[in-house]
């Protein structure tokens, strides 16, 4: 039963977009767009040669924002409000997801490669504000990303979180190698599960899952 790897956990860490809410809703979508423009109206590239640099940068740096930092030196806080200035009208509530979460023991915290303003904004439309500890962006981390060990380290250790025992909640399965080396238990949440050694426990029903933990 997957209780009994989770009788441990002290801490649970979620990741915001796909994880908190389904993939159905598409907001990354609507970010993939201003992303891309934000290429072109800062390097002067056309659209083509943008969107490539921005899934280029999102593979080889871990996201966008990392590559632009690194290749092009650019000021991440103007990007992070331009992109994540989207339309979250077709976001619902979702009170069994809330019930599960306000249920589980311990601490309870939200890290997200977007902005924490961003984040807050999504658990707002979800009717999560006010269940988390603490809401963590990619700025708390000093603007590394994940995967990168190092960006979890700095969350880990602002928060005061022990990783032996805590687990993390996340759609990307990149984003669960090092929670996972570090000693957490790992859920990819996702429609499809992704094999893998990193990743413990699969679920395409993050309600559901948390409700046979509890």
């Amino acid at each position: 039963m997957p209780r009994d790897d989770f009788t441990h956990v002290q801490s649970w860490v979620f990741d915001l977009d796909n994880t908190l809410y389904p993939p159905q809703a598409r907001l990354f979508d609507q970010i993939e767009v201003r992303m891309t423009q934000y290429v072109m109206d800062t390097l002067g590239v056309d659209h083509a040669h943008a969107n490539h640099l921005r899934d280029h940068y999102w593979r080889t740096h871990g996201t966008t924002l990392a590559g632009l930092m690194r290749e092009h030196d650019i000021d991440p806080h103007p990007y992070l409000i331009a992109v994540h200035d989207i339309d979250m009208t077709h976001i619902d509530p979702d009170p069994d997801l809330a019930a599960r979460i306000t249920r589980l023991p311990g601490r309870r915290i939200v890290y997200t490669n977007g902005s924490a303003p961003y984040a807050e904004r999504v658990l707002d439309r979800r009717g999560l504000s006010g269940l988390f500890d603490a809401i963590y962006g990619v700025e708390n981390a000093g603007f590394l990303p994940k995967p990168e060990r190092k960006a979890f380290e700095t969350i880990f250790a602002q928060d005061g979180l022990t990783p032996a025992t805590s687990a993390m909640f996340e759609d990307d399965p990149r984003n669960l190698a090092a929670p996972h080396d570090m000693g957490m238990r790992t859920v990819h949440v996702a429609p499809d599960p992704h094999r893998a050694d990193h990743i413990h426990h699969h679920t395409d029903d993050l309600a559901g899952f948390l409700a046979r933990l509890l």
